[in-house]
């Protein structure tokens, strides 16, 4: 019986309490993710705890094989000081190479898995809380039984899922995810919210959901800054000439393609906001359609091609500017939405811009669970 006993002290005594531990999942790319989970771990740390970070699976990155790792965790261990290797803060590298091995059988769960939890277990110590971020989307990893609702489960957190919203028909994806967390699901909040949909989700959406038992943290509303890059920061990632330098500041947050007449041009692209038109250099009647049309903030030139003095004089007299790039177009276009999808925009100012707007649109305390 005194074996026993000193048996279970020493365990006791042994033994580190583990930290509270928050997963932040998204329901689609580009979703504020990042910026959000960052923004609630230095609230954390404001608030006098300890933080630690990590992103399980990477999925940001920029080469098939993985070779460069994902952004996210870099940008964490310079915001959060943390003094981690970056093979800890991102264990498994989900690139389109690693994929592809899952799939011929030549990656084994398990050992994923145990990586995961051993990365984590060396990441956590001495810290009050850990705070991970999910993959773009809640789903991913599947394929080697490493979603987020398995991490979440492997690594004994709850979950924050971070949810867009355009139309009622939104709540089925949000529902859904309830589902796939279960218990390990704590709430949601909804980011990026635009004012057209902003009082149908207050007064409608979030009293359902609350019916329901599930928990709204917080409405963010959208902020031009947080969801759309430069034409300047754009024209520097695309490596384009600007040959028409006014309105650089100016936010873009979609592109369009300008592959069809005039007319039809000029038709799509009043429909449009915050855009940018990538056309070949060679089309004066498309360029001319998106220097008239109000929703367009830049014009992107592919082919090498230098627009005629004409249609530079009235982007100059709009404000409109032009820049021309020397890739097709399928290339350019690929490359720009890869641009906003990546979220270059992400430095420090756009993660303390998030605390700001968590302290004044969302339950911080709620979701940390301070009393």
């Amino acid at each position: 019986m005194t074996d026993t006993d000193t048996s279970d002290a020493e365990s006791t005594t042994t033994g580190t309490d583990s930290p509270d531990t928050i997963l932040v999942a998204s329901l689609a790319e580009s979703s504020g993710k990042t910026a959000i989970t960052l923004a609630l771990a230095r609230l954390a740390r404001e608030a006098g705890d300890s933080v630690g970070y990590m992103k399980p699976k990477g999925t940001r990155l920029q080469s098939n094989v993985g070779k460069t790792l994902d952004e996210d965790p870099m940008l964490a261990r310079e915001l959060l000081d943390i003094d981690a290797e970056l093979h800890d803060l991102e264990p498994v590298v989900y690139s389109p190479t690693f994929i592809e091995q899952a799939i011929r059988g030549r990656e084994d769960s398990a050992e994923l898995r145990t990586r995961v939890q051993e990365a984590f277990n060396s990441l956590a110590t001495d810290h009050d809380r850990m705070f991970l971020e999910g993959a773009g989307q809640y789903d991913v990893g599947s394929i080697v039984d490493l979603t987020d609702a398995d991490v979440a489960d492997a690594l004994d957190a709850r979950v924050l899922l971070i949810a867009p919203y355009e139309v009622p028909g939104d709540v089925d994806d949000v529902l859904a995810a309830v589902d796939t967390f279960g218990d390990r699901f704590a709430g949601v909040v909804f980011n990026n919210v635009s004012d057209a949909a902003y009082d149908q989700l207050e007064t409608d959406v979030v009293p359902y959901l609350e019916g329901r038992d599930i928990p709204v943290y917080g409405v963010i509303p959208n902020e031009r800054e947080l969801s759309g890059v430069t034409v300047k920061q754009l024209a520097d990632e695309l490596g384009a000439t600007v040959v028409s330098e006014n309105g650089l500041d100016a936010y873009i947050e979609r592109f369009t393609v300008g592959a069809m007449g005039a007319d039809s041009a000029l038709r799509h692209f009043r429909r449009t906001k915050d855009a940018a038109v990538i056309t070949g250099g060679d089309r004066a009647d498309v360029h001319t359609a998106a220097i008239e049309a109000p929703g367009i903030r830049c014009l992107i030139l592919t082919g090498g091609h230098r627009p005629s003095g004409a249609i530079l004089g009235q982007a100059a007299d709009r404000g409109l500017p032009v820049l021309a790039v020397q890739t097709d177009t399928l290339t350019t276009v690929e490359r720009a939405e890869d641009v906003v999808r990546s979220g270059r925009t992400r430095d420090e100012t756009t993660v303390a811009r998030m605390q700001s707007l968590l302290a004044d649109h969302a339950d911080v305390d709620a979701v940390l669970e301070i009393d």
